[in-house]
């Protein structure tokens, strides 16, 4: 086949993501289902689309867009987005009225219009705009310009500013670095269903260090500037306010430290309350979950309105970490709560509808709670990690399984219609079912990769360590021995071992197809197979990784005689390229040469909320940071290792790639260094995402003797 014919329809398609529809909301009535798609699998402007009585129409599109401002530049990179034009958006209650940014400028478009009033409508503000959120009356758009929340009419009029900033460190209704990349939470403000006030996120990072990023391309260009919490300093601090649309103000009382009594004590212990991992205002009122810095502890609170005091609605404590399953905790129509917990002797996260006593089936791992609608809660879940479906409970009904076949699916909802997403081996589809049955399809446009994945699905090992193995489509069973490829992610947060097709199995299969036998591991510390598996890793994120990849292979070449353990190369991304770095420094015994992209070399230099999760405070525990982190073992090195990295990357900063590779020069260990300039840590643009893989071929051919 053609190498090169991939890598570039990769890069084209931006990785398959462009053509596929997203973000997807139903309205109440389930009449109408809003999501944004781009019109082509390499068209990368997203439009936003209704789709009503079986057919799809164009609501908006890019047109008049201009330069994104800086605050939405960055939450795009946190949210990971690949497309331009419109990418998010929100609506009223009964999504009637959505409201989205195109180039800083604010849009409005009704969905129940025809001829002008479905026409986008340009609403004149103070400033360049970030996640506009119109009221649930729809009557009036919050925004948030310049750090401050402001509030306009749906008719253009009355802008008006409700919370600015005191200072430059200061902003309202955006989220902090934390909590966009560790937390999930990309949004700082929610309004009360009366459309008369909002609950807002103030963020002060005064107290937070400062960290800068060139562009050594362009030397004439000033660096950027931003505040970065790096494990062992000083976070953001949050706060949360009540905002009245009439300018009316009250401070919410936050809760300042954990029952010392009732919180977990270790060598590290920080019961201060540091972190709102999520907040919600619902008919009930308004409510705020918020997390312990040592992360073992997290208040539920409800919030009075009017005078901004707290009370404890529901603790969670953990002797490792919380970890939080999204969408929860929520609650019905009703008030009753719905919470993800482990149940006592259970090693995975039962959901309970509190009021009602429902808890889900023994042995089904909640994953997300995707909405309550009156007393309905859809929620996914697994019975085997490879799996993900979606499931209803109601009271009279119980639960019930929505979704079929093998995947991983997810959904939306609104009335009594429910937006199935599915990704299957097969492909990607999005059905639209109404009263269980189905109702039509919402179109998916993405390109057909030109390499069909075709992975041998194993469990190997004592750990049954679900993998996938890619043979070359042209290989026939001893006929040859291949060289090796381990591709894995393997860290906290990401499965790649999943029944479904994804950009990540079509790049296996192309690298099957250039001679390797490709192997791809989720071991311990990734998701879906219960609280010990993801825990293993407390205090070492490294040794059970790696011992896990090195487990796989041995298995795996016992289960396919063709595999060649005298010429096995790993390569990753992010985690990926951490482990990929480490593999060939603390095994160079099975491992003969590695590609390490945007790795974590030091991870003292990586994100409070994130590392200190697995390692704890570095001062209070630095031998897990020196055991984990590659800078001081870089005279280990003994194997080809190529160091690839985004130079505009602010998650995992370039400061990792430089630091490691001074070290291996100071040790005299040679290596190769490849800087991305302009990149960020998402690299997907053409001329750079398809030469890479080229570079990555060409270089572990070489190293392999291949």
């Amino acid at each position: 086949m053609d190498a090169q014919g991939f890598p570039r329809q990769f890069a084209r398609t931006r990785r398959f993501s462009l053509g596929i529809p997203r973000r997807f909301t139903v309205s109440p009535d389930g009449q109408r289902v809003l999501f944004v798609r781009s019109d082509a699998g390499d068209d990368p402007v997203s439009r936003l689309w209704l789709y009503e009585d079986g057919s799809e129409r164009i609501l908006a599109g890019p047109e008049g867009a201009g330069d994104v401002p800086e605050a939405e530049r960055i939450r795009r990179e946190r949210a990971r987005e690949t497309s331009q034009g419109v990418v998010a958006y929100a609506t009223d209650l009964d999504a009637l009225v959505v409201a989205y940014a195109l180039g800083g400028e604010l849009w409005t478009v009704r969905t129940d219009g025809d001829g002008s009033e479905a026409t986008p409508r340009r609403i004149p503000t103070a400033g360049p705009v970030v996640d506009p959120r119109p009221s649930p009356d729809g009557t009036l758009v919050a925004y948030v310009t310049g750090g401050a929340l402001r509030t306009v009419r749906t008719d253009g009029t009355g802008d008006r500013p409700l919370a600015v900033p005191e200072n430059a460190d200061v902003t309202y209704g955006l989220a902090d670095h934390v909590a966009a990349e560790s937390l999930d939470r990309m949004r700082g403000y929610w309004w009360s269903p009366g459309s008369e006030a909002l609950l807002v996120a103030r963020v002060d990072t005064s107290m937070v260090q400062r960290w800068y990023i060139g562009d050594p391309a362009y030397p004439g260009n000033a660096p950027r500037s931003f505040p970065y919490p790096a494990a062992g300093t000083a976070n953001a601090q949050t706060t949360m306010h009540v905002v009245r649309v009439d300018g009316e103000r009250v401070a919410v009382r936050m809760p300042v430290e954990a029952d010392a009594e009732l919180h977990a004590q270790d060598r590290w212990t920080d019961g201060a309350f540091e972190y709102l991992v999520t907040a919600w205002w619902d008919s009930m009122g308004p409510a705020m979950n918020v997390q312990t810095r040592d992360q073992r502890t997290a208040y539920l609170m409800g919030i009075d309105p009017v005078t901004g005091e707290t009370s404890l609605l529901h603790r969670q404590r953990d002797a490792a970490w919380l970890e939080f399953v999204p969408g929860a905790p929520t609650r019905t129509s009703t008030g009753s709560p719905v919470l993800a917990f482990v149940p006592p002797g259970s090693d995975v996260r039962g959901l309970r509808a509190a009021r009602h006593g429902a808890v889900a089936p023994p042995g089904l791992n909640v994953r997300e709670v995707l909405c309550t609608l009156g007393e309905r809660v859809l929620f996914t879940a697994s019975d085997e990690p490879t799996e993900v479906h979606v499931w209803s409970y109601e009271p009279d009904s119980g639960f019930v399984r929505l979704s079929e076949g093998p995947g991983v699916h997810t959904a939306a909802a609104g009335g009594d219609t429910v937006v199935l997403d599915s990704m299957t081996p097969d492909g990607h589809t999005v059905t639209v079912l109404r009263d269980g049955k189905s109702a039509g399809h919402i179109a998916v446009r993405a390109e057909e990769p030109l390499v069909t994945p075709r992975p041998v699905r194993l469990s190997l090992g004592e750990r049954e360590l679900r993998s996938l193995l890619f043979l070359p489509s042209w290989h026939e069973p001893g006929t040859g021995s291949l060289p090796v490829l381990l591709s894995p992610y393997a860290g906290p947060g990401i499965q790649l071992v999943v029944k479904a097709r994804a950009w990540w199995t079509a790049v296996g299969q192309w690298w099957a197809e250039q001679g390797f036998a490709v192997l791809m591991t989720d071991g311990r510390g990734t998701p879906g197979r219960g609280v010990e598996w993801e825990k293993s890793i407390h205090g070492d994120q490294l040794t059970p990784v790696l011992e896990d990849q090195v487990d796989a292979l041995h298995a795996a070449a016992a289960y396919c005689a063709d595999l060649d353990l005298g010429r096995v190369a790993i390569r990753g991304w992010s985690f990926g390229g951490y482990l990929a770095a480490a593999a060939v420094l603390h095994r160079p015994d099975v491992f003969h040469a590695a590609v390490a992209g945007a790795a974590p070399t030091d991870l003292r230099l990586y994100d409070t909320h994130w590392k200190e999760r697995y390692l704890g405070h570095p001062d209070a525990l630095p031998e897990n940071y020196e055991r984990c982190s590659l800078v001081e073992h870089a005279h280990k090195l003994t194997r080809p290792l190529m160091l690839v990295h985004g130079m505009a990357d602010d998650n995992v900063l370039p400061a990792h790639m430089l630091r490691f590779s001074a070290a291996l020069l100071a040790a005299g260990r040679p290596h190769s260094v490849l800087p991305l300039p302009g990149a960020s840590h998402l690299v997907t643009k053409e001329g750079v995402a398809d030469t890479l893989l080229l570079l990555e071929l060409d270089f572990l051919k070489k190293s392999l003797g291949c």
